[in-house]
């Protein structure tokens, strides 16, 4: 019997944010699914949400989708569309033809910013694009309690009364597992379950707030090494690898004041709070499917699309009484990025293990020999098409670029196997992981660092000056990829420049974020 596949994506949310990866946020749901599950500790996304979930759902990497930046724009050249193109399928679209019911609920961000509108092109809404039912977000995040460009099938509609978006997603989630077992129906279903959480605005109900107040105020710095400690004890990390220094743009958390260390810990605590009610979604998912009877056969896979956010948002009211209502649309800060990406570098965005490294959970009781085991073995987003395909017996679709990826499946077996180079490139910053090397540069005129990825997983002692024949040879490697994979050319702009690039964008009189 073909299983169900359930395959769940958070958004901004860093390697160290699961209790069953060192938190100290409360996330028992998806420690429940760990400990009866398979745990990957070397499993990289794309750095950035558009382009993780291009990659996500096709097999491909992002730029052979359109999708090599965001959708804000179209920069011009095929890799660079800013919208989900007609030279891949989707894992929906690769699994209906053998008899999959296809579902999906949350954060979309795959269609061009201009046709997210009223009269638009609908042709890469998600309907067009290989679902049978969808409730979501066709953006990239928006308030929780009121957002726009929320979308039922192909229709905008608007929140009702008493609305919080991650509740929202939940139970469209349940409705669809409920209606598609309530006449007893034996087809197989994908559900893709997309949780803006714990993107910003800091948006989160009062009483998930009040539970985590006061428990940060240890501050980033203290609760980094406590969060460490448990990684080690954990066996996610590897204490040869140490603890990189705070990132040099977070002060020392004892250098603040007594009114600037209470607001923080309010941010955190509102994170925080985001993060259980995913969790708790996630768990209310898990009870449908046991009540339908179809836990056991279902492929369960949780990521997240990028590392934590260090995006500083301050928009509405900067008055920390209204922080987590309506009235704020605020992010938590990069210190607290920081310490949501332990024990690694840099963030969202960039390339260093910061922006790409995501727990990733598999969990499938009829499927899963691994259980509650952890794996080490090299695996990337592009992983999950030529998964879902071998677990159905589906094929991908014909006349098409052949997904990149490698099925995840052997590792669900205990074995382990060569996974082959994993590329990576996003606003010009690159990266090529082949093996335990690691060939990584910030921005796309910065140098190359070369990494063992063995032996200093958090990239503190480049050796591209001591193996400089190593480094030269990912680099070729690197660049053979980038041509193969539409990469070029490399764009150096900032977000508004590329923005202001786009002559439909200029036309329309578009001024997102500027307000």
């Amino acid at each position: 019997m073909k299983p169900n596949i359930l395959l769940i994506m958070v958004d901004d949310m860093g390697y160290a944010d699961l209790g069953c990866y060192g938190s100290s946020i409360e996330t028992p749901n998806l420690d429940r699914l760990a400990a009866n599950g398979l745990r990957y500790t070397q499993f990289c996304n794309t750095a950035r949400c558009c382009p993780a979930r291009a990659a996500l759902l096709t097999g491909l990497y992002p730029h052979q989708t359109g999708m090599g930046w965001m959708t804000a724009a179209n920069l011009g050249t095929d890799g660079y569309t800013g919208d989900l193109g007609p030279r891949c399928a989707t894992i929906a679209e690769a699994l209906k033809p053998v008899g999959y019911s296809t579902y999906l609920s949350g954060k979309w961000h795959l269609t061009y910013d201009l046709y997210m509108k009223p009269g638009a092109s609908q042709h890469s809404w998600p309907l067009q694009r290989g679902f049978d039912r969808y409730f979501g977000l066709l953006s990239g995040g928006a308030s929780y309690w009121s957002p726009d460009k929320l979308v039922l099938g192909n229709e905008f509609i608007k929140p009702g009364k008493d609305f919080y978006l991650t509740d929202a997603i939940t139970g469209r989630a349940c409705d669809f597992i409920n209606e598609h077992h309530g006449g007893g129906r034996q087809d197989p279903w994908f559900l893709y379950l997309a949780y803006t959480a714990p993107h910003w605005p800091l948006h989160a109900h009062a009483a998930d707030i009040a539970r985590y107040r006061g428990k940060f105020r240890m501050g980033w710095d203290r609760y980094r090494e406590q969060v460490h400690a448990r990684q080690i004890k954990l066996g996610v990390v590897q204490e040869r690898w140490g603890l990189t220094p705070r990132e040099k743009n977070a002060p020392a958390w004892d250098s603040l004041s007594g009114e600037a260390q209470d607001t923080f810990d309010l941010r955190m605590a509102i994170y925080a709070a985001q993060l259980t009610a995913m969790d708790r979604g996630v768990g209310r998912v898990v009870e449908t499917m046991k009540r339908n009877g179809a836990l056991d056969n279902t492929l369960v896979l949780f990521l997240s699309d990028n590392g934590a956010c260090a995006e500083e948002i301050h928009a509405k009211s900067r008055d920390p009484k209204t922080f987590g209502t309506a009235d704020s649309f605020e992010s938590y800060g990069l210190p607290w990025a920081n310490a949501s990406d332990t024990p690694f570098r840099r963030f969202k965005k960039w390339v260093h293990e910061g922006g790409i490294a995501t727990p990733m959970i598999a969990h499938w009781p009829n499927g899963l020999s691994e259980c509650g085991k952890i794996t080490e073995q090299l695996a990337h987003i592009t992983d999950f098409m030529p998964t879902c395909l071998e677990v159905a017996g589906a094929k991908y679709p014909g006349g098409l670029p052949d997904p990149v990826g490698k099925s995840l499946v052997p590792a669900f077996h205990g074995r382990a196997y060569d996974r082959g180079p994993v590329h990576f490139e996003h606003e010009g910053n690159r990266a090529l992981r082949h093996g335990k090397w690691k060939l990584v540069a910030e921005d796309m005129n910065g140098p190359w660092e070369l990494y063992d990825m063995e032996e200093d997983r958090c990239e503190l002692n480049d050796l591209a000056s001591s193996k400089p024949e190593k480094a030269r040879e990912m680099a070729a490697e690197w660049e053979r990829l980038a041509m193969a994979y539409d990469v070029f050319p490399l764009d150096g702009r900032g977000w508004f420049q590329r923005i202001e690039a786009d002559p439909a964008i200029q036309s329309n009189n578009y001024d997102w974020g500027k307000k």
